[in-house]
C-alpha cells in the first residue's frame, strides 16, 4: 500500500514506532500529576484500538470468527491491555519516564525464558549472557542505592519489601512481564484471527475496564486536566498507540522482523533523552550503570542468532572446531 522512493524516509519510518512508543511515555509522565493512573490507560488505549479497527476494516481484514478467536483475544486483552497498560500507568506515576521505558523494553528477556520454557526454543550463549546482564542491569535500576550499600555491607535489616512497593519499578516489571506473556499469546492467536484486527480488539476490550475503573471515582478524573494534558494524551493515543501499532504490523507484515528488533533498544534512548530534554530527568551513576547493561542486554536476546552466525563463520572459529575433533579408531 505503501511506496517509498527514498531510502531515507523508508528508514526514518522504521524508526518512528520507537521514536513515539519513547516520547509517548514522556507525554503521559506530564499528565499524571492532574489525573489518575488508570484514566491515563485507558484514554490512551480505547480511542486507540477504535482507529486501529477502522484501519483494519479498510484495509478488508477479516472479523474474528468463532470461540477461539475471541478467547484468544480476551487473554490477549486481559494480559497486554489491561495488565500491561494499568501496571505500565501505575509504575509511571511513581518513576521517570525514561526509567520506565528501560525497564518495560526488558521484556524481551522475559520473552526468551517464556519461550525456552513453553516453546523449547534455543536461547543460546550469546542469549544466556544477555539474560544475566539484564537481571544485573534491572536490580541496579530498580533496587533502592541505600539497598545496594547495605548488601555489600551483608546488613539485609535496612531492606523491606514495603519500601519496594511504594516505588514504581516494580510495576514496570509487572508490565514487562504482561506484555512478555501478550507476545507469547499472539503466537497462537494469529491462527484465529487475523493479528491486526485482533490488535485493535485487544485495546478496545482491555480499555474498557480501565476507563470504568477511572471513573468510578467520587471526583472526576478529566477536572484537572489542562489544555496541553490533552495534547499530551492525544499524542499518546494517536501517534504513541494507533500509528506506532500501524507502522509496527506494516514493516513487520514486509518481513522486516530482524531489523525492528535490533531496534527495540531506541525506544529506551528516546525515552530517556526526551525525559532529561523535557523533565529534566537525571539518573544516578548506579542506575546509568543498570541502563547501559540493560541495552546491551536486549541488543544480545534480540541479536543472539545473528551473533552465532557471527562467531561460526570467524576463520578462527573454523580453525578451532577442525582442531578440536577426534578421531576414534576401533580396532579388535
Amino acid at each position: 500500500m505503501l511506496r517509498f522512493n527514498s531510502p531515507a524516509i523508508a528508514k526514518l519510518l522504521l524508526i518512528a514506532p520507537f521514536f513515539f512508543w519513547g516520547t509517548a511515555m514522556v507525554a503521559m509522565k506530564q499528565v499524571m500529576p492532574h489525573t489518575t493512573p488508570f484514566f491515563v490507560a485507558g484514554v490512551r488505549l480505547l480511542p486507540a484500538g477504535l482507529i486501529v479497527l477502522a484501519f483494519a476494516i479498510a484495509l478488508g481484514k477479516p472479523q474474528p470468527q468463532g470461540w477461539r478467536a475471541w478467547a484468544w483475544i480476551s487473554l490477549f486483552a486481559l494480559v497486554d491491555g489491561l495488565l500491561f497498560q494499568g501496571c505500565l500507568a501505575l509504575g509511571l506515576e511513581r518513576t521517570g519516564a525514561g526509567l520506565g521505558s528501560v525497564m518495560i523494553d526488558s521484556q524481551p528477556l522475559a520473552v526468551a525464558l517464556l519461550s525456552r520454557w513453553l516453546y523449547r526454543e534455543r536461547v543460546g550463549g550469546w542469549g544466556w549472557l544477555g539474560l544475566f546482564l539484564g537481571i544485573v542491569g534491572i536490580s541496579c535500576i530498580g533496587l533502592p542505592q541505600d539497598s545496594w550499600a547495605d548488601l555489600f555491607q551483608g546488613n539485609l535489616t535496612g531492606f523491606t519489601w514495603e519500601s519496594l512497593s511504594q516505588r514504581g519499578e516494580p510495576w514496570m516489571l509487572m508490565a514487562a512481564l504482561a506484555m512478555a506473556v501478550g507476545t507469547i499469546v499472539m503466537q497462537p492467536l494469529s491462527h484465529y484471527s487475523d493479528p491486526v484486527m485482533a490488535t485493535g480488539w485487544h485495546m478496545v476490550l482491555g480499555g474498557i475496564p480501565l476507563l470504568f475503573m477511572a471513573i468510578w471515582t467520587p471526583d472526576a478524573p478529566w477536572i484537572g486536566l489542562t489544555t496541553l494534558d490533552w495534547l499530551n494524551l492525544g499524542y499518546a493515543t494517536l501517534f504513541g498507540s494507533a500509528l506506532a501499532y500501524g507502522l509496527f504490523f506494516y514493516f513487520a507484515s514486509k518481513g522486516n522482523l530482524t531489523s525492528l528488533s535490533s531496534l527495540t533498544f531506541l525506544t529506551p534512548i528516546f525515552a530517556l533523552s526526551f525525559g532529561n530534554l523535557i523533565l529534566e530527568e537525571t539518573l544516578s551513576r548506579l542506575q546509568l550503570l543498570g541502563v547501559g547493561l540493560t541495552l546491551i542486554s536486549i541488543y544480545l536476546i534480540n541479536q543472539r542468532q545473528v551473533m552465532g552466525q557471527w562467531v561460526q563463520s570467524l576463520p578462527l572459529s573454523g580453525r578451532v572446531r577442525k582442531e578440536a575433533s577426534v578421531t576414534v579408531k576401533v580396532s579388535d
